[in-house]
């Protein structure tokens, strides 16, 4: 009879330590409590800045406007398909990229209105009053709201979109999500930058008041429901116990007759 408790008893510490383990295994980019979070960004800027791998849509008119220029088209037939074809151009590793006609130049750590203003200094050497219309089309940060399966990619629409707003694209936190354990992740992944802001308080919202940038990874932390989970760990195992017991019990049955 003892050792038949002992077994059942040592069958359950098992299964709760199966059930134990698996515990805030959804749980995302950990930190220890002593992890040092790097201080809020700093940045003065209030637009998007180029960096490399982003890819630039540009137009060149002449005469301040009025004509576009279009540097592919071999008919007129053909003009839109050329420029739907490539009329985007790669920021390259190296900050550079290649352009018509003034080739290779640097564009990476500027603003869309200074590319804007560059260009348009050095086409000036070669059409008269040069108007320039620059727009990166695949800025683009991750957003993980606090819940299973709600993680979207979000498009930098704007050149100045700010944490709040990239949370408030995709819906607003999960009803699981905690609010005072938002990280944002930035940089080269092997040695990223992690901010971590406090959204149950004004200060922690104002701390969050600068420009996001393509690549920015921004996770909040979704608090555990140990009920549910335990639930849901648990169910396949007593499904498989009581199924154990009820063809023992039949086949005692049986054999009983």
């Amino acid at each position: 009879m003892k050792l038949n408790r002992f077994k059942s008893s040592l069958a359950f510490v098992a299964l709760f330590s199966l059930v134990a383990c698996n515990y805030n295994s959804s749980v995302m980019m950990k930190t220890t409590k002593d992890y040092p979070f790097h201080n809020p960004p700093s940045e003065t800027s209030a637009e998007y800045i180029i960096t490399p791998s982003d890819i630039i849509e540009f137009k060149l008119y002449t005469n301040d406007g009025s004509v576009l220029i279009d540097f592919t088209a071999i008919k007129e037939d053909q003009s839109r398909v050329s420029n739907a074809e490539i009329s985007t151009y790669l920021i390259e590793f190296d900050g550079f990229t290649k352009l018509p006609i003034i080739g290779r130049i640097e564009l990476v750590g500027k603003t869309v209105k200074q590319v804007e203003t560059l260009l348009e200094e050095t086409y000036s050497k070669y059409y008269i009053k040069p108007f320039v219309i620059v727009k990166v089309v695949n800025k683009r940060v991750t957003v993980f709201p606090g819940g299973s399966g709600e993680a979207q990619v979000v498009p930098l629409v704007n050149n100045n979109m700010r944490l709040i707003e990239a949370l408030g694209a995709v819906g607003g936190l999960t009803k699981l999500a905690k609010a005072n354990k938002i990280k944002l992740i930035r940089g080269n992944l092997k040695s990223p930058q992690v901010f971590l802001f406090d959204f149950t308080t004004i200060e922690g919202l104002q701390q969050s008041d600068f420009v996001l940038q393509a690549n920015y990874i921004i996770y909040v932390e979704p608090r555990s429901d140990y009920l549910q989970e335990l639930i849901r760990d648990i169910a396949p195992v007593l499904s498989l116990i009581t199924s154990t017991i009820t063809l023992i019990v039949v086949v005692n049955s049986l054999n009983n007759k």
